[in-house]
């Protein structure tokens, strides 16, 4: 902004706005100071906003809305229909409202939003969209400069986003499908094994142990939440015939908390069903039943299924794909019988909306699992997405069969990355899990760091399922002291690949 500034002033220099007068340095003073208030009053571009996020994240910082100035937050505002979510509360960790006094603080922004915006001329129902049933969260309707400076310079204020601005829109690569299809293909017989009485192997579990762990547990008894695209209507096995041969005495509910419009005082969902086509896939990979049908079988081909259509795709960009994953997770935390959470879904930058609903679900014993990301050609650049880049979730992400660790074409890898899972042949990229497709009868091949998470959560099943009474620390522990570099941690990979067996054992 400086350099702009300056630039102005050298113009109006070219053009002659000089004096020999006494009065000359104040008249090119105000002209100055009128070109920085007309800058300033003039919303950056979706192309200026995305360049200093790429900015940020390409030097592998975390970018926050709130360590940037009212301007870009404004600047984001005004290309996101206006829509500005606060995060309030006494600090850091007064995020939801059980055990909360944070009330005054909500009552206080909310006043001083009716104060500044379009001076004042506006009541409390004109900007105030939606405030958050369980977290210390409002979201409102801006306009105006003035109103996010002013929101700024308040207390109490743990993080304000222009929740409406997505990102993906104004990247010109993004156009990438999104993890989404329909599509099925006929698997290779080299790529699964049957096993009675008569379900498909994929060999990605030989892999883990998994077969040999199904000796000790099967997941009965454990309930497994996932968050995606929802449950396609389509494919009977995770339906009607979900409790089906080898899988019996459990169950599979689904529910919908995504928003598809752009009005943000809407909130009539559109539905359970998947229409997308990734969230079959990893509700397969994780659940699908153990029968006579000739499909691959899922992990936990006994544990219950809570299957939640909170996004529209696998990039979670925009309002409503954001409320509604929180909406899920505040949910699922809500439930007593869901001991797993699985994510493949996530974003380059962090969501203090669904940071908030992490936690929540968090601390009411959840174990979270996250995918570690899944490279296209706009997020290449990017190390572990959010939120498996969060403390409170476990990341994972896909590795193929080499015999030493290496990444799957399109996944990623870093520091945050707590395990692996093998899902590509080496050198094959096509060659992936074998899954149920979104129709009855058909298959699929699934790659990347979400079919990995789905895997993931699984095994998790078959370890809490083996012993009940353990808390998410001592399921997590027993995944690491399972996986092969523990008791290290791996720089890129974690704590590695897992072998079931050992952990059920």
């Amino acid at each position: 902004m400086k350099n702009l500034n300056l630039g102005l002033a050298i113009v109006m220099t070219a053009l002659g706005v000089v004096s020999c007068s006494k009065d000359a340095p104040i008249i090119d003073n105000l002209e100055e100071e009128n070109n920085v208030v007309l800058v300033q009053r003039t919303p950056l571009s979706p192309t200026q906003i995305n360049a200093k996020i790429n900015e940020t994240i390409a030097s592998r910082e975390k970018f926050e809305w709130t360590n940037t100035d009212a301007h870009m937050i404004w600047s984001a505002t005004v290309h996101g229909d206006q829509i500005l979510t606060i995060g309030y509360g006494a600090n850091d960790t007064d995020f939801t409202k059980e055990n909360s006094n944070a009330n005054a603080i909500k009552d206080l922004l909310i006043a001083r939003i009716a104060a500044v915006e379009a001076g004042g001329q506006k009541k409390t129902s004109d900007f105030l969209i939606d405030e958050d049933d369980k977290l210390n969260i409002i979201d409102v309707k801006i306009e105006d400069l003035a109103t996010v400076e002013d929101l700024l310079s308040q207390k109490g204020i743990r993080y304000i986003e222009p929740a409406g601005y997505r990102y993906l829109d104004h990247e010109v690569t993004a156009k990438s499908g999104a993890g989404c299809g329909y599509d099925s293909e006929t698997l290779n017989s080299a790529d699964y094994t049957t096993v009675a009485p008569g379900a498909k192997v994929p060999w990605t579990f030989y892999e883990h142990g998994i077969p040999s762990a199904w000796n000790y547990s099967t997941g009965a008894g454990v309930g497994i939440g996932v968050i995606d695209t929802g449950l396609t209507p389509n494919n009977s096995l995770m339906n009607g015939n979900f409790n089906d041969g080898y899988s019996s005495g459990r169950y599979v509910q689904k529910y919908g908390t995504y928003v598809d419009s752009w009005w943000p005082w809407s909130s009539r969902t559109d539905g359970v069903n998947d229409k997308c086509g990734h969230g079959t896939s990893m509700t397969s990979v994780a659940t699908a039943p153990r029968n006579n049908n000739g499909m691959p079988v899922g992990v936990a081909y006994n544990a219950n299924l809570i299957s939640y259509r909170g996004t529209k795709n696998v990039l979670l960009d925009g309002y409503h794909e954001q409320k509604g994953v929180a909406n899920a997770l505040k949910a699922l935390g809500n439930r007593s019988d869901v001991k797993i959470i699985s994510m493949s879904i996530g974003h380059i930058f962090s969501v203090g909306r669904i940071e908030d609903a992490v936690r929540y679900a968090n601390n009411r014993g959840k174990l979270i699992f996250a995918a570690g990301g899944t490279s296209t050609t706009f997020t290449n650049f990017v190390g572990v997405i959010f939120p498996a880049s969060m403390d409170e979730t476990v990341a994972v992400t896909g590795v193929t069969d080499a015999n030493y660790y290496k990444e799957c074409d399109i996944c990623h890898k870093g520091s945050k990355i707590d395990f692996t899972v093998v899902m590509q042949r080496d050198g094959n990229g096509s060659r992936t899990t074998p899954v149920l497709s979104y129709y009855n009868g058909q298959t699929d091949y699934v790659g990347g760091s979400s079919v990995a998470t789905a895997t993931t959560a699984g095994i998790a099943a078959l370890v809490w399922s083996r012993h009940p009474s353990w808390t998410k620390t001592q399921v997590l522990n027993r995944l690491k002291q399972s996986a092969d570099f523990y008791p290290n941690k791996n720089s890129q990979y974690g704590y590695g690949n897992i072998n079931a067996l050992q952990a059920v054992q």
